[in-house]
Parts: structure tokens; C-alpha cells; sequence
């Protein structure tokens, strides 16, 4: 991806079981450094996706490297962005504490 084009890409998940499964998927940029540079424009990601069983589907995100990277000193040795999703099941009634908050 040249840094300032835009880009699509898919991402296949499989429910390989017999029930269905609702989730959320999160993302990471590897180099950690690079990450303030990856913009989404439009993606799956926080949004709960339900998977039937033994259902398969792509899952598009289209994104764009923001045009500064190329001129970050920080930046001059990367010349490769790992973008990675994780799949996490959302468990019903599930409520996660706000940090600092009681």
C-alpha cells in the first residue's frame, strides 16, 4: 500500500461449529509505532458480527496509511505494516469495568 492511496482487503472467518456465534473483532498495527499512521474508513471491527454454523464470510476493511508516515524519521526503516484482527465471542450480559471508575 502506497502511503495516501486508499486499500481494501478481506479478512475470511469460519465458524467451525454446530451453533451460532455472535462476536466482536478488534485490530492491531505492528510496528506499534506505525499504528498512528493506519486510518479506517470503513470496517467490521466493534461491531458484533453473528457467524451461522459452519458459516464462512469476508469481512472487508478499507483503510489508507496516512501520507506523513513517509516523511516520519521514525519511520525511514519500515517498510512493512502487519495489520491483524482477533475474534473475541461476546458472552451476553457481560458487563467489563470501566478503569478508574467505581
Amino acid at each position: 500500500v502506497v502511503p495516501g492511496e486508499t486499500a481494501l482487503a478481506f479478512y475470511k472467518a469460519k465458524n467451525p461449529t454446530d451453533k451460532p456465534i455472535i462476536g466482536i473483532s478488534t485490530y492491531n498495527v505492528i510496528p506499534f509505532e506505525a499504528g498512528q499512521y493506519f486510518n479506517k474508513i470503513q470496517c467490521f471491527c466493534f461491531e458484533e458480527q453473528r457467524l451461522n454454523p459452519q458459516e464462512e464470510v469476508d469481512m472487508p476493511v478499507f483503510f489508507y496509511i496516512d501520507p506523513e508516515f513517509a516523511e516520519d524519521p521514525k519511520m525511514a526503516k519500515v517498510d512493512l505494516i502487519t495489520l491483524s484482527y482477533t475474534f473475541f465471542e461476546a458472552k451476553e450480559g457481560l458487563k467489563l469495568p470501566l478503569p478508574g471508575y467505581q
